[in-house]
């Protein structure tokens, strides 16, 4: 095997790797994850979402998982933080009507007391006191979060002794934060699922999108583990890792 070779290729994956929205379309077909968790996200939602709902999608990326529920345009509301997907939400979910405003900071949403039946969350941030406040009573928190132990064997394969970024995220630990602050937990689920990769292209593209789990990263730094990554592929068809999932779903 011939690490050198690959080395330009790797290399321009790395340069490619950008993100709009949270569009991992550049992976079609080279990667895979999240495909048997124990629940499904979107049919959670659908089940506590009514017509008349009063609905907010905090963190909401580009807004593509609020798109697709189709929601009235004038009862849907949404945030979003990371500046490219704040101007991509601007140009697509305003002129629709929604109610869309930049926030970056979980702990002071711009809306009043009592707003909303339903807050979405999906793998972003979150501030339990602030929803209590934000929602009507009897008013419902659905998330789906990456746990604190995402993607750990892929980091220690090529960033070894890396921190872990986000050790509080573990279901115990925010179910409690939750019950803490006044609401009811409807359901609480966690699981760990692998995550495989069948070019490591693919794995230094994916690695290069999320600096917070794979800080430092880049082909030159780990390129021996990358080699070793290479030839695992050619052995097995795939080197895999594992990610971390919990769900809460909680009524105040």
């Amino acid at each position: 095997m011939d690490c050198e070779k690959l080395r330009s290729f790797w290399l321009e994956e790395e340069r490619l790797a950008h993100i709009h929205g949270w569009d991992f379309s550049h992976l079609q077909g080279r990667y895979e994850e999240e495909g048997d968790l124990p629940w499904d996200y979107r049919v959670l939602v659908r089940r506590h979402l009514r017509e008349d709902a009063m609905i907010l999608d905090f963190d909401t990326g580009g807004g593509e998982f609020l798109l697709s529920l189709g929601h009235p345009a004038d009862r849907t509301a949404a945030t979003e933080r990371y500046p490219p997907n704040v101007q991509l939400c601007r140009e697509t979910l305003l002129p629709l009507g929604i109610d869309f405003r930049e926030c970056g900071d979980p702990s002071a949403i711009p809306w009043p007391d009592g707003v909303f039946d339903l807050i979405l969350n999906r793998h972003g941030s979150f501030d339990a006191g602030e929803l209590y406040r934000l929602l009507k009573p009897g008013g419902r928190f659905l998330t789906q979060q990456v746990g604190g132990d995402n993607d750990r064997d892929l980091v220690e394969r090529v960033l070894p002794g890396t921190p872990k970024p986000y050790p509080h995220l573990y279901l115990a630990k925010q179910s409690r934060v939750f019950r803490e602050a006044g609401f009811r937990i409807l359901q609480e689920e966690e699981a760990y699922r692998p995550i495989r990769f069948f070019d490591v292209g693919a794995f230094v593209w994916f690695a290069r999108v999320l600096p917070w789990e794979f800080p430092g990263f880049s082909v030159e730094r780990c390129f021996s583990r990358l080699c070793a990554m290479e030839e695992e592929i050619r052995e097995k068809g795939f080197v895999q890792g594992t990610v971390h999932r919990y769900l809460i779903a909680a009524e105040k």
